[in-house]
């Protein structure tokens, strides 16, 4: 089941939303002094391109630097990749097939407004931390 909501995700929404944290990752490996946030966003980009059987757990040695980078981060990018799910969200629970769709759209809000300290792991190991 995993496998086909990860393929209707891949067409519907995972594909260009994927690309908006690449463009995201991009500009910021550009920027030298970003080179962190970019890796977070293609690390972001591979979860929101196949989400379905992964999750995201906070890491217990996130400390007040990714704090003082998330803000950084919700100002300068989280705020409109937040938007795009939000959009596609509501866009996808406009029918039935989509509503679980739309519901994962809304679950990664979080992830892409605060992905510094957050580690993706398999849905079967979810309290696995480094």
């Amino acid at each position: 089941m995993r496998f086909i909501l990860n393929i209707v995700w891949l067409v519907l929404c995972g594909l260009w939303m994927a690309l908006g944290y690449v463009l995201a990752g991009i500009i910021c490996c550009v920027l030298i002094v970003t080179i962190p946030f970019g890796i977070a966003s293609f690390r972001i980009a591979s979860y929101a391109l196949w989400p379905f059987g992964r999750t995201t757990v906070e890491r217990r040695d996130a400390g007040a630097g990714s704090l003082l980078g998330n803000i950084i981060w919700v100002v300068f990018a989280g705020w409109w990749l937040a938007l795009g799910h939000i959009f596609t969200g509501i866009a996808l629970c406009c029918t039935i097939i989509g509503i679980p769709l739309g519901i994962a759209n809304f679950k990664l809000i979080p992830v892409s407004l605060m992905p510094l300290g957050r580690e993706i792991v398999p849905t079967d190991r979810p309290f696995a931390t480094r």
